[in-house]
């Protein structure tokens, strides 16, 4: 028996410098399920929101990558507290957007709770794996250190909307880039709601920016924009990656090429995602002239 209750639904909003906008254009698209049953209206991104999220990006990238590491393993660690917090709602989201039974959507929503704790353990101890002293001729240490690349797009997987959505997001993050990401195009709704799983867990405003709508449309201005250091290609598909690689050779970006077509994003991650927007910095530094005692002087 009804209650007389109208239904309420759900207003998926882009995450942006840790603010919940309406896409600029006020433009939507349609998101179906599996059998194309109506799910939602999310916001069709313009080259102007992605303009704003790069801004929030670079304003939030001094904070981040001048914090701890150890406490930024605190923060994704946070993340996945609040992602099990929300765990039966994402359940439903990831079941509806992927065509999944519960069960195995449950599985799916648990793998990507884990694979943020993952990380979170990694972030005090890539510079151990990256870093280290190099043996020189003279009397110098020489010590090499890694360092976030800065600002990097990130095009989500298409076909796995929060696994996969997880798995290239958090590695960038973790060490201490900030991103611009672009959702599944067709799957989008499991980001937009990570967004405020974000947006109340203690990651900074604008540390990740999510954006939904077309791929192409939204990845062609940040792959040539100035102010972006690196992309990620993974959720482009040939033609398009082939297109937005050239685009990014114009201010030397770092691109990760897309992987092989039907990737297992419940593999173990390994650290190649963690290592690929990092810069080695190699410090030279005078050990000073040493005495007979072994004291320097």
């Amino acid at each position: 028996m009804s209650d007389g209750r109208l239904s309420v639904f759900k207003t998926y909003k882009l995450y942006v410098g840790g603010k919940f906008p309406r896409s600029e254009s006020g433009r939507v698209y349609e998101v179906t399920d599996s059998k194309g049953r109506w799910l939602a209206n999310a916001p069709q991104s313009s080259r102007k929101d992605a303009r704003d999220a790069v801004v929030a990006a670079r304003k939030a990238f001094g904070g981040w990558s001048g914090a701890t590491a150890y406490n930024r393993g605190q923060v994704l660690y946070r993340v996945a507290e609040m992602l099990e917090g929300r765990r039966e709602q994402f359940v439903r989201e990831v079941a509806e957007a992927e065509g999944l039974s519960k069960s195995k959507a449950a599985a799916v929503v648990d793998a990507a709770v884990d694979r943020w704790v993952w990380y979170a353990g990694w972030t005090d101890k890539i510079a151990q794996v990256m870093g280290g002293a190099n043996p020189v001729a003279g009397p110098f240490f020489n010590l090499s250190t890694p360092e976030p690349t800065g600002v990097v797009t990130v095009l989500a997987p298409q076909e796995s909307s929060f696994l996969g959505l997880v798995s290239v997001v958090a590695p960038v993050i973790a060490a201490g880039n900030t991103a611009v990401v672009i959702a599944s195009a067709d799957a989008p709704l499991p980001a937009l709601s990570l967004g405020e799983v974000l947006a109340t867990s203690d990651l900074p405003g604008g540390v990740v920016n999510i954006l939904s709508g077309k791929t192409a449309e939204i990845a062609a201005p940040l792959a040539s924009h100035q102010d972006v250091n690196g992309i990620d290609l993974t959720g482009a598909g040939a033609e398009l990656a082939k297109e937005l690689e050239i685009a990014a050779a114009d201010n030397l970006k770092r691109v990760l090429r897309p992987p092989a077509p039907g990737a297992d994003w419940s593999a173990d991650p390994g650290t190649h995602r963690l290592t690929a927007f990092l810069e080695i910095k190699t410090v030279w530094h005078p050990t000073g002239a040493l005495g007979v005692s072994g004291s320097s002087y």
